[in-house]
């Protein structure tokens, strides 16, 4: 029950990879010979299947090692040519990939507004259009939060972006095999996803650079010319090969597989509120991404629950937790709830191989353990 962690390898993906590790072991930069020769061509295959998967040219699709590092080369890359243009803009929800590289570039004489959200998790337009300026290099704002699963308005952030000619970044990796990820769609220049959140390998991801935004972006390091010298280093072919394979399986299969994990999670909500009067849940259900449900059960701390349940069910809070002491979470916090509310903040969430017995069965042990932890009874305040 927490596949936003992390999701199990589709055993097609596995299959996919499993050349690559021994007899086609090829250095895919290797131009000389056939081992690379094969490599490069897997490589080249799994760039037109992710490019597919986003709606993209293969062009525009970098290998990466996952989407920290995209989120890095995305915020870095286009402020190493910024000029003038000195503002970068963010939401408080973000993850900290974004967060925490959006604040350092304060050291390098940028200004950084991070906006508030509405209480269910949506950025306010207007909060954005006061914000930006000419001055504003970049918008950075998450597709669908990794906490709460509020999917933000990315397509209309994009259009008044650009409306002041500021590039727009989404952080899609909680997004992409659960909903409709299309870049024109959405309207944005960068985007960054890890291929392990949707079934396929820890390990490797991609940014997204549309066309036109290519030539303002810069390499965070240098040693290399592969993937065109913006990400130095020697590609890891069977992951790559894997990342290729997921994004083809969940093109095909995302809107089932979403279909039934909404359904999931109105039963596993529900029961949850029938079990466990009082149980409060975080963000907005009208646009929230498939499989993902926050709650809170008041007077029970989330990490007491995650390890009371910890034998039979996994959960997480989302929270750092740097001192062994539970810290509220930044996105409940940014929501507008109190610390010890904050605290509460229990994420689980569903996906491809979640069984509906296993719903029952989790809802089963989260009901046992709020009673022994002593939960408060009470009217349900879900909605």
């Amino acid at each position: 029950m927490d596949y936003q962690a992390t999701t199990p390898l589709d055993p097609r993906v596995a299959d996919a990879m499993a050349p690559y590790w021994s007899e086609m072991f090829g250095n895919p930069h290797s131009m000389g010979h056939g081992f690379g020769w094969e490599a490069k061509e897997a490589v080249e295959v799994a760039r037109s299947q992710v490019a597919d998967f986003i709606g993209a040219d293969d062009g525009e699709v970098f290998f990466v090692s996952g989407a920290t590092e995209s989120c890095n080369l995305a915020i870095r890359g286009v402020a190493a040519t910024a000029g003038e243009r000195r503002h970068i803009v963010t939401a408080s929800t973000e993850h900290p990939a974004v967060l925490e590289t959006v604040k350092s570039m304060t050291c390098q004489g940028f200004t950084v507004d991070v906006l508030p959200v509405a209480d269910d998790g949506l950025l306010e337009l207007d909060v954005l259009r006061e914000a930006i300026s000419e001055r504003t290099l970049m918008v950075s704002v998450m597709l669908a939060n990794n906490e709460i699963g509020v999917i933000q308005p990315i397509s209309e952030i994009a259009a008044i972006s650009h409306a002041v000619g500021a590039y727009v970044h989404t952080d899609a990796t909680q997004a992409a095999g659960r909903m409709s990820v299309d870049v024109e769609d959405l309207g944005i220049d960068l985007l960054s996803l890890s291929a392990h959140k949707f079934y396929g390998p820890n390990g490797v991801g991609v940014l997204y650079v549309r066309d036109s935004a290519q030539p303002e972006m810069r390499p965070l390091f240098t040693g290399g010319s592969q993937e065109r010298a913006l990400r130095p280093g020697t590609l890891a072919t069977p992951l790559v090969v894997g990342l290729g394979m997921a994004s083809e399986i969940a093109q095909g299969e995302w809107a089932q597989d979403a279909q039934r994990l909404q359904r999931l999670t109105t039963n596993l909500r529900l029961a949850l509120c029938s079990e466990c009067p009082k149980v409060r849940i975080f963000g907005s259900l009208s646009r929230r991404v498939a499989g993902n449900l926050n709650v809170g059960f008041p007077g029970i701390l989330a990490e007491q629950l995650v390890n009371a349940v910890s034998g039979d069910v996994a959960v997480s809070t989302g929270a750092a937790c740097s001192t062994g002491s539970p810290q509220p979470s930044h996105v409940l916090n940014a929501l507008g709830c109190s610390p010890e509310v904050a605290t509460t903040g229990l994420r689980i969430s569903l996906g491809r191989f979640t069984t509906a017995g296993e719903v029952t069965s989790a809802v089963g042990v989260l009901r046992c353990a709020v009673r022994r932890l002593g939960g408060r009874t009470g009217a349900s305040t879900c909605r």
